[in-house]
């Protein structure tokens, strides 16, 4: 149990990465889908707004005075629809990434029960 087969080191490697990336992935399918919510909050305050209602657009540090609700409330519609689009593709990605990653898991825990269960090798054995 001293040493790991380089081909046990590959798959402790892969597994490591894959957990990397799929935690990479559903931080930002939370991100999104918190973007995706706000968004959704904000459709619905500029809907209720009345006609003629003072609106602003934070940009950056800044809030700027929206002189046309109809197109900003289109570009929030689209910037949802957008980030919908992109939590579908987190969603199919963390899937594929945790059934990968489960049949890693698997081979290393066959592989790792294997090596436990094989005779261990002494130097001194030879003499």
């Amino acid at each position: 149990m001293d040493e790991i087969s380089p081909k046990l080191q590959n798959q402790i490697a892969q597994f490591q990465q894959l957990q990397q990336q799929l935690q990479t992935v559903m931080s930002q399918k939370i991100r999104m889908d918190a973007m995706m919510k706000e968004m959704e909050m904000t459709i619905e305050e500029l809907k209720k707004a009345e006609e003629g209602a003072t609106v602003y657009k934070s940009v950056g540090s800044l809030m700027i005075k929206v002189a046309d609700t109809p197109a900003l409330l289109k570009e929030i519609e689209d910037d949802k629809e957008t980030t919908e689009v992109r939590v579908k593709s987190l969603d199919r990605q963390e899937k594929m990434l945790k059934e990968k990653f489960q049949s890693v898991q698997e081979q290393l825990n066959r592989a790792l029960g294997a090596q436990q269960q094989a005779p261990i090798k002494m130097d001194d054995e030879d003499n």
